[in-house]
């Protein structure tokens, strides 16, 4: 397995907001962490990225123990992340933002690479972070932590709040970085928007998982979708 979260269960003071998270995930899979707002997608990400630290359970990846590791150290080791507030540089222009992170290696990713991939961002790439609109923010914070060449990417809520066009210009995103042989954990509530991308997932609500398996079983059934995901 490229990652493995065992029953970790991570508290913000005394809230217990994960209580026993468990998931898998495979070299050159897209898997899901699909959820209502608040169910605890988020805290899952940032206990994996190393922003907050389990309490208990571990976090492996590649065969090493990174439940303790800061996020700097995590990165290192070959994730990306993108937070579900973009957090670009406002004041950078957007061929800025890609080469303040970048990571020089031999075939890896560069800004002209980046612009060949993605062709919407070489058009805006004089424009700076804040003159962006919420879903060209939205792209270029997609495509920015592919300049630190990951193995596996963590894609906070990428569609939330956006127009169905820009969904769609974010769901090509995702297909271009997962032919690029990048690993891939997107967390969501939109489950049409999960199903186009990712070939399972897990349903998480109240900081635990209530079931797992691939989309074509869970779209058959009602009840688990009618009562974790209120569609």
């Amino acid at each position: 397995m490229m990652l493995e979260v065992n029953d970790i269960h991570t508290y913000y003071g005394m809230s217990h907001i994960l209580q026993g998270i468990s998931l898998d995930l495979r070299e050159g899979e897209v898997i899901c962490l699909l959820g209502r707002n608040g169910a605890g997608k988020s805290t899952t990400i940032r206990s994996i990225m190393g922003f907050v630290h389990p309490a208990s359970g571990s976090i492996t990846y590649e065969g090493e123990d990174i439940s303790r590791m800061e996020p700097f150290e995590i990165c290192r080791r070959g994730i990306g992340y993108v937070p579900q507030e973009r957090r670009i540089f406002p004041t950078l222009t957007v061929q800025d933002n890609l080469e303040v992170i970048e990571r020089k290696t031999e075939g890896g990713w560069t800004v002209e690479k980046i612009f060949n991939t993605f062709p919407i961002l070489e058009g805006l790439k004089n424009r700076t972070g804040r003159h962006l609109s919420g879903g060209e923010q939205q792209i270029l914070a997609v495509a920015r932590p592919l300049m630190t060449n990951p193995k596996l990417l963590l894609l906070d809520e990428p569609s939330e709040g956006l127009a169905p066009l820009i969904v769609k210009a974010i769901e090509e995103l995702i297909h271009e970085i997962i032919k690029a042989g990048i690993s891939v954990l997107l967390a969501e509530q939109n489950m049409r928007f999960a199903m186009r991308v990712a070939k399972r997932g897990y349903i998480i609500d109240k900081g635990m998982i209530h079931h797992q398996g691939s989309f074509e079983e869970l779209k058959e059934d009602k009840e688990i979708i009618g009562k974790y995901l209120a569609v």
